[in-house]
């Protein structure tokens, strides 16, 4: 079998295995890109190109609007290395990969223990990416040896200068790979103690097997409030914030709503996860001022959670507003503000959609090297310190549940 037919019936497998079968849009997405790469091997292809010849988008796709096709790309790169980490997947020879930052497979042999790649007996030449087993004992030795120099060199420098000093230079490390972060995120890095991250959970009736309901406190009981449950958008967004402050060498505590208390508002940096409509806590601190959610009393959408602009500028309507109640959400609005804390030396940060998607949309916003960057642009900030209380209003695009495009619609300075 030729190394052309062996990748593509590798391809096949992951397809037909249990953890991709079912998942047609990520198999045509695979199979597409091992064409291209045994067809063209080493040419990247671009996102736009997926689009339009694997899912059919139109040929005004915009990569910049629409992440489509970076949020299936994240779920066949999550999906793979599911099935290669199981035990399916463990024995198999080929290995099949999807770096992150290019539209380009890599397939790998897998050597085995004895040192001789191949299946079942019969022999098969080593990729390109495989060194040969005594250079690569050579290797891996050589590898070893330097990650316990560089360990011991970093234990060793703890003790000589301090905690504070080591953090310093970890600090300065991630200066250089994410300036953008470092920037925005400053007012969240300068005290010693961990930011908070409270996340909404709304106050439930009932019970899941019998069903559930938001509690109404015109007829029930405080005791009878389950305070357990939160969004899927929620979930993700603490992800993702975590993963951002883990490449700025901080750590996060996470909290949530219903057990946060006015004491920890003045002691610590905030960043709220969720609308206010379910992180209630957020009706006791400082609030927004320019974007505040609000239900409608009057007119077609009454009763909706809607981001109300309270002093519209030219162009800009007077009201934010999610898909319909009833409909599939396909569109939601979200607010990311940075303000002062109940505690002026502290900051508070609110991230927040008028629905869960919104809510996950509004973390990854300003995740987004490019996004940060954009609204960075906007508050005229270039450097750690520039960055000033604000108020924005992001656009989201929804598809199948999951945010594909956000568009930044209104930034507000705010007055200290």
């Amino acid at each position: 079998m030729s190394e052309r037919d062996q990748y593509l019936s590798q391809v096949d497998r992951l397809c037909g295995s249990d953890v991709l079968h079912g998942s047609e849009s990520l198999c045509r997405l695979l199979r597409y890109l091992a064409q291209k790469e045994v067809e063209h091997p080493g040419v990247h292809v671009k996102e736009y190109q997926i689009a339009t010849e694997v899912y059919g988008r139109p040929t005004d796709f915009d990569p910049q609007v629409d992440s489509t096709i970076r949020v299936q790309a994240a779920r066949l790169r999550g999906k793979l290395g599911e099935y290669y980490s199981s035990s399916t997947g463990l024995g198999d020879p080929i290995i099949v990969d999807l770096p992150r930052g290019a539209y380009s497979l890599q397939f790998h042999y897998r050597i085995p223990a004895n040192g001789k790649p191949g299946t079942n007996g019969n022999e098969l030449q080593a990729g390109p990416a495989v060194a040969a087993p005594s250079s690569r004992f050579w290797l891996m030795t050589a590898v070893a040896l330097s990650a316990v120099v560089v360990v011991l060199a970093v234990a060793l420098l703890m003790v000589v200068r301090g905690p504070d000093t080591a953090q310093a230079s970890l600090s300065s490390e991630s200066d250089s790979t994410v300036p953008a972060f470092r920037t925005f995120w400053q007012p969240f890095l300068k005290s010693p103690e961990q930011p908070w991250v409270i996340f909404s959970n709304g106050a439930f009736v009932g019970r899941p097997e019998s069903g559930m309901r938001y509690f109404d406190p015109k007829r029930d009981s405080i005791s009878q409030i389950w305070d357990h449950y939160t969004g899927v958008g929620e979930v993700l967004a603490i992800h993702e914030l975590d993963q951002v402050f883990g490449g700025l060498r901080r750590k996060i505590c996470v909290k949530r709503g219903s057990l946060f208390s006015l004491d920890d508002a003045k002691n610590n940096d905030l960043i709220f996860v969720g609308s206010p409509s379910e992180n209630l806590t957020l009706s006791d601190l400082p609030s927004m001022r320019e974007f505040v959610f609000q239900r409608l009393n009057d007119g077609p959408r009454k009763g909706d959670l809607a981001i109300v602009n309270t002093r519209p500028q030219s162009g800009e309507p007077k009201a934010f507003l999610a898909s319909p109640s009833g409909m599939p959400i396909t569109e939601d609005y979200a607010v990311v503000a940075l303000m002062p804390g109940l505690n002026p030396a502290r900051s508070l940060m609110v991230l927040a959609g008028t629905t869960t998607f919104g809510t996950q949309a509004a973390v990854e916003f300003v995740s987004r090297q490019s996004s940060v960057e954009e609204l960075l642009s906007k508050l005229s900030a270039s450097s750690p310190g520039d960055v000033k209380p604000f108020e924005a209003v992001v656009k989201i695009k929804i598809a199948l549940r999951v945010p594909v495009g956000m568009e930044l619609q209104a930034v507000r300075k705010r007055a200290l």
